[in-house]
């Protein structure tokens, strides 16, 4: 069904020859390492999930910090947030191998990948990469908590432009973590991640550093494929292979951040996802069991991408959303979006890559207005759109 989409979809812009395309609504990217190393696993495609919930809720925990009694604010912060992060090994089915000792002589070849992630209910629902859960590709995923128990988790939603991911264990009483306010950051402020470097042998290591820099942007790659991640917090805290998908918490033991990459070639220098940006994600799985995004309904590329491969056309901006593809009957139709154009804002707030767009999208409902400014040509443009949740009857209806 999704061929058939493409299919249907409005021509080309000329500037894309070659570069690989992203899906809004049903976003379809990939994450892992170019300039950055992702310390994880990585896969394709988007997942949503529905899980049953409990019917009794219970709250994270909330204890204050005293560093007189504690120590220091590492062994403040260790001793709150610690039995709030897991370790998470994703087993994925690699390409087989003959044995002629086995039936039709293929012996099935896996691999593990290991990270981190962060209990946000005590309900069972954990927070991590989507990279560290393979995406949807993994065919088994464990937690080790910090206890020395495991569980076998089910993946309950999953994003790979946002680079992330919500697991659910069938367990209560779970120790969650507090979350912070990641708008709240400032450069300077002391910063420190927990999680699992190097595999499960190391579980638990806390690292302790500052916020180095703030709003930052990289590029992860898988294959061909490129994606952008900004608004990013920097710290100087050690983040390393297997911490992916771990927290970056603040004094009071909150956590404000999810480890996502590290530089391949740099110490030092380590970046995390803003808790906020996945707030109204978890609050939405916590009381519906699922997540759903609401429907935009183009593909397209980063102009980032675009400025590189493009130097001889003059461009009216180096950042947005080049629309490659309009989707027939989607909301960017109904609101007039075409192929060719740049999407640089949402209700006057600025879309950078298509990141950011998803990021934008995560403050709407189905049924929710907005305006979509763009540039069509060189001329710019203001368009109001309505969302809707995707369905395979909005193409062919």
């Amino acid at each position: 069904m999704i061929r058939e989409e493409i299919k249907q979809a409005k021509p080309r812009h000329r500037f894309l020859r070659g570069l690989a395309l992203v899906l809004v609504g049903i976003i379809l990217a990939t994450t892992g390492t170019y300039i950055l190393q992702s310390t994880g696993i990585l896969g394709e495609r988007n997942k949503v999930q529905n899980v049953e919930t409990q019917t009794v809720k219970q709250e994270p925990r909330q204890l204050n910090i005293s560093i007189k009694e504690d120590g220091t604010v590492e062994n403040a912060v260790a001793a709150k947030a610690i039995p709030s992060i897991v370790g998470i090994t994703a087993l994925v089915r690699g390409e087989s191998q003959m044995n002629p000792f086995f039936f039709y002589n293929e012996v099935p070849k896996y691999k593990e990948g290991v990270g981190s992630g962060v209990i946000v209910d005590p309900e069972g629902y954990i927070l991590t990469n989507s990279h560290v859960v393979n995406n949807d590709e993994a065919e088994k995923l464990t937690v080790s908590f910090a206890d020395s128990e495991k569980a076998e988790a089910e993946l309950v939603w999953h994003d790979q432009t946002l680079d992330l991911a919500v697991i659910k264990v069938d367990k209560t009483n779970l120790p969650a973590v507090e979350l912070g306010d990641s708008d709240e950051v400032q450069v300077g402020d002391k910063a420190i991640a927990v999680g699992n470097p190097l595999g499960l042998d190391l579980q638990s290591t806390l690292t302790s550093g500052y916020i180095s820099g703030l709003n930052r942007t990289i590029q992860v790659q898988d294959g061909q494929s490129i994606n952008i991640l900004d608004g990013l917090m920097q710290t100087d805290a050690a983040i390393n292979s297997g911490n992916s998908g771990g927290a970056l918490l603040n004094v009071n033991g909150e956590v404000i951040g999810i480890n996502t990459a590290r530089p391949q070639t740099a110490d030092g220098i380590g970046f995390a996802i803003p808790i906020n940006v996945a707030k109204p994600i978890i609050a939405e799985i916590k009381e519906h069991g699922s997540y759903e995004s609401v429907y935009f309904g183009i593909s397209g590329v980063n102009m980032q991408m675009v400025t590189i491969m493009n130097s001889e056309e003059e461009l009216p901006t180096e950042t947005g959303v080049l629309v490659d593809q309009v989707m027939d009957n989607s909301p960017a139709e109904k609101a007039g979006l075409e192929s060719g154009d740049i999407i640089y804002a949402i209700d006057e707030q600025p879309v950078d890559s298509f990141n950011s767009l998803k990021t934008q999208l995560l403050k709407y409902k189905t049924g929710d207005k907005a305006e979509v400014s763009i540039y069509r040509g060189q001329k710019e443009m203001t368009l109001e759109i309505e969302f809707t949740n995707f369905s395979f009857d909005s193409i062919v209806g």
